[in-house]
Formats: C-alpha cells, structure tokens, sequence
C-alpha cells in the first residue's frame, strides 16, 4: 500500500521545524539545557523513525538540521515550495518551576474553519500519544497567532508542539537522556501516523 501511495504522488510530506537555533537559543532550562537543541534533537529523531521504524510512511523534511537561524518566513516558505500537507513546529515551553506537561497551538483565525479542525485532530492526536507513552501532563489546545501557523493555515494543517517544560527540573532533565529524546520523538512521530492514516 505505502508503494502504490508512493508511485500516485499520495505520500504525505510533512515539514518538522525545530523552533529557534543560532544565536536564538530560545528558552533555557533549570540544568542550562537549552530549547534550540532539544527541538533540534527530536527533530531528527522523528526522521530518522519514519526512515527505520516506519519504512519512510512519510515524506519529512526538517526547516534545519544543524545550529543554525532560520527566519520564520524561510520556514514556512519551506513548506511552500515542497507543497507540504502538514507543517509541526517544535518549542520547549518555560514558565514558573512548577508547570508541567504539554501543550499544542494552532492558529486563531476564524477564516479557516476546515484546516483550523484538522490542525486540532492532529494535535489531539499527539497528546494523546504522549499521555499513552510518556510521564507528561496533557494540558490543552491552545489557539495563538504566531507566525508559522499564521503562514501555513491558509494552505494545510499546521500545529505548534510545545513539549512539556524545561524550567521544570523534572522536564529539563527528561530531555538530557538519549532514550528519552526517542521517546518524544516516537510519541510526536506514531501521534502523525495515527492522525494521518486515518485521513488528512
């Protein structure tokens, strides 16, 4: 099934944006973890399962693979010119010592009512899976207007993953671990899989 999708040009491209990078690191965690790497880390992480665990079920790409500043605009135009289906942006969130869990965003608008629905079953999808797999708190969807989601929703499905804390201690840790960050990686990936498969 997953060649005949292939050959007919039906294989889903998804567009993983890991937040920040550069000199914008982003938030910074009670140990110094730093938000621009953990995005990053699962970020490939999630690449590399859909190569090995899922036989490349989908089409991915990355907005960055390496430390490096990309600007918001050059994200989404990313997804633009690659004719992405579904654009997932990842963030670490950063508040007081004792918020937990997480959290996923999707546009505010009112204009896209369709996309605006699909973006909330995506994200419904991976917190489900994270609250399954992972010790995390599933807190809510949230509506924002930040300018990934502002730039993709006139055009496709797009979600801002905010996973879990890092001004926690228990959540700044969690991601100093190699197993941990395949963990996320594997909830965010099989949250897609189960969402996607069942009809984008």
């Amino acid at each position: 099934m997953l060649q005949f999708c292939v050959i007919f040009g039906q294989q889903k491209v998804i567009i993983i944006d890991p937040g920040h990078g550069g000199k914008d690191t982003g938030a910074i965690g009670t140990n110094s973890i730093q938000e621009k790497d953990v995005s990053l880390s699962i970020a490939k992480e999630i690449i590399r399962l859909n190569e090995t665990l899922l036989n490349n079920e989908f089409d991915m790409y990355s907005t960055r693979y390496m430390d490096t500043l990309i600007s918001l605009s050059d994200r989404s135009r990313l997804a633009e010119s690659l004719k992405a289906d579904v654009f997932v942006s990842l963030h670490c969130n950063a508040s007081n010592t004792s918020a937990k869990g997480m959290d996923i965003y999707v546009h505010n608008t009112n204009d896209e009512e369709v996309l605006i629905k699909k973006s909330i079953g995506m994200g419904l999808s991976i917190l489900e899976e994270s609250t399954l797999k992972l010790d995390f708190k599933k807190r809510a969807v949230r509506f924002a207007n930040f300018q990934v989601l502002r730039e993709n929703i006139e055009i496709r499905p797009a979600i801002l993953i905010e996973m879990g804390f890092i001004s926690s201690t228990d959540e700044a840790d969690y991601f100093l671990k190699p197993k941990n960050i395949r963990a996320m990686a594997l909830a965010i990936l099989m949250g897609l899989y189960n969402y996607l498969n069942v009809g984008l």
